[in-house]
């Protein structure tokens, strides 16, 4: 007996090495952590359960099979996050550079599998080469079948992707197909092509940071969440994110206890809104006044900046958080804001969590190259998303909510459940000296001056929409909180279905 508990105790420790001290020192060298070792700050101490650590490729061509090692460079398993359970796989870079096997996707779909049974989160840390060359079609079937199992996860449970390495070529389309990407700054990349192809093809000179680097996706492109400066920040950072999911589309809400009255009253929040109508202010002062504690864990921060998405808590509970921020393009929606937003409502929808919306939108942004660019579908994404979403919906208008924008942003046309307006709201088909433009049109300076200071008393107020009940109450803005915490009791049983469908059709 005790002969084969040293066997286990031995294969333990050689699985445990990956690919070896030299290629652990290799990566350490990089300021990357190994695929065991961020497993150990991302889950609870002592938490993970790691299954098929001595699982082998099954490879045999090109003197593959006198490379064998165990685990087959991915570590998977399941844990804990602050004692809520959690599935997990890790590639690893020091095992043949953590290329895909076939055998290495049977894993990452096993846990994949569990986790649908089961109802918990998916995390992938991706530090991989990309396929197993020498497999051929056996590992891009592998890719496959963990891409199928994306698609079926969606909207089941949380996935969460973490990109701390090389993710190129059909790696990137799993991670395309989770809830949250996070990047690393300076060592992790991703695109369908590299620099190499893209020269040959194109002519173009980039390098692997300019063309896929975190930088570039959480600002540019968008395909990325957050980038963060190491490892260690990543991994800390998932652990807060989670913290606010459900387990599944099964599960209620987490809670978490707090000491921040729902009736605090903020009265900066009265002088939040400048006097001049066209000055810009920061929305995240609102967001982070209203929330529990201040905190609140912002989505794309750096990418369509003219909207902040987030999440935060309401007397301890998850509340998903919308706002135009009046500091970026004036809070115009545009193509990136439209999408970004769009996406966001459409995941908390799938989870039950409500949303919060803060406007002050003076409508889309105008522009030929908006235009062309098909601002028209895309700005039908967010209208898409609010109109669809069965979740609590409470909208607060700050100031402007001017024309199809006042529409889009959660109105209560679209179902909206509580929509508030401080006294400072303008809702209109436009602004004013716009509007006076057009209605008396060829009138005197002096004339349009006279008129629209008659327009605007007669609309840049709140109180013609409440008069039509599409405004519930016009509330103080220092009891934005208080207004927020009672609506979200008053509809933590709302029920509200729409007709049986397949599935929708988004405007794509």
């Amino acid at each position: 007996m005790q002969a084969i508990l040293e066997e286990l105790a031995e294969r333990r420790e050689k699985a445990h090495l990956g690919g070896g001290e030299k290629r652990i020192a290799a990566q350490h060298s990089k300021g990357k952590l190994t695929a065991r070792e961020r497993i150990d700050v991302l889950l609870d101490p002592g938490s993970f359960e790691e299954l098929d650590m001595y699982v082998e490729h099954n490879c045999t061509d090109f003197g593959m099979q006198d490379q064998i090692i165990p685990g087959d460079g991915v570590v998977t398993g399941s844990g804990t996050v602050n004692g809520r359970l959690v599935f997990v796989f890790s590639q690893d870079f020091t095992v043949f550079g953590g290329s895909l096997s076939e055998r290495h996707a049977q894993k990452i779909c096993k846990i994949m599998d569990m986790a649908l049974k089961v109802g918990a989160p998916v995390i992938g840390l991706n530090d991989s080469g990309g396929a197993r060359i020498q497999e051929g079609v056996a590992s891009l079937g592998g890719y496959a079948e963990v891409f199928q199992r994306n698609v079926l996860a969606s909207g089941v449970v949380p996935q969460l992707s973490l990109i701390m390495g090389p993710c190129a070529g059909g790696a990137v389309y799993s991670p395309a197909m989770t809830d949250f990407i996070f990047m690393v700054k300076d060592s992790s990349y991703m695109f369908v092509t590299g620099p190499d192809v893209v020269k040959t093809v194109t002519n173009e000179v980039v390098t692997q940071e300019e063309l896929g680097g975190a930088v570039t996706h959480t600002a540019k492109s968008g395909v990325a969440d957050v980038a963060f400066d190491n490892d260690i920040e990543a991994l800390l950072a998932a652990r807060d994110l989670i913290d606010y999911l459900p387990l599944s589309n099964r599960e209620d809400l987490p809670e978490r206890p707090t000491a921040d009255p729902f009736d605090r009253i903020e009265n900066s929040l009265d002088t939040l809104i400048p006097a001049n109508p066209n000055m810009p202010y920061d929305m995240h002062e609102l967001i982070r006044k209203t929330l529990d504690e201040g905190e609140f864990f912002e989505i794309q921060p750096t990418h369509a900046g003219n909207i902040i998405t987030g999440f935060g808590r309401i007397e301890g509970r998850t509340v998903g958080v919308v706002a135009n921020q009046p500091m970026v393009l004036a809070g115009c929606l545009d193509i990136n804001s439209s999408k970004k937003a769009a996406r966001f409502v459409r995941f908390c929808d799938c989870f039950e969590i409500p949303i919060i919306t803060f406007v002050d939108v003076p409508g889309f942004l105008p522009g030929v190259a908006q235009e062309h660019s098909g601002i028209i579908k895309h700005g039908a994404k967010l209208l898409y998303a609010y109109a669809e979403a069965t979740v609590p919906k409470i909208t607060v208008i700050t100031r402007k909510a001017y024309g199809g924008a006042y529409d889009v942003m959660a109105s209560k046309h679209l179902r909206g459940d509580l929509n508030y307006a401080w006294p400072t709201a303008e809702i209109a088909v436009m602004g004013a000296k716009g509007a006076v433009e057009i209605i008396f049109r060829g009138r005197t300076a002096d004339e349009i001056a006279e008129r629209t200071k008659e327009y605007e008393a007669r609309f840049a107020n709140p109180f013609v929409a409440a008069s039509k009940g599409f405004i519930d109450e016009v509330i103080m803005p220092h009891s934005t909180r208080r207004r927020i915490a009672l609506g979200l009791r008053k509809l933590r049983n709302k029920q509200l279905e729409n007709p049986w469908k397949k599935h929708d059709n988004i405007p794509l």
